[in-house]
């Protein structure tokens, strides 16, 4: 799942990201206020990441979302509440 979570992560992000970027460009361990995602950006990518993988936000608290720093802490963070099939 986690590399399912990466994927759909990478297509969100790209998705609300200021200037274009393919997916696969985007360094899992970059800053997101670096690549431009303001925090209404965040907060747009966020939730569409978790409705694509079904995890549901009541899970994080405002400082597990604040602590969400680069796409990497946000696939892990995922990670851990993702229904393992």
């Amino acid at each position: 799942m986690p590399d399912t979570i990466e994927s759909a992560a990478r297509s969100a992000l790209a998705e609300v990201l200021p200037q274009p970027l393919p997916p696969e460009d985007i360094d899992a361990d970059a800053q997101l206020d670096h690549l431009g995602l303001t925090s209404l950006n965040k907060v747009l990518f966020l939730t569409s990441l978790c409705d694509r993988v079904q995890v549901g936000l009541h899970h994080f608290t405002e400082h597990d979302l604040a602590a969400m720093r680069t796409l990497g802490q946000v696939v892990a963070a995922l990670s851990r509440h993702a229904e393992v099939s």
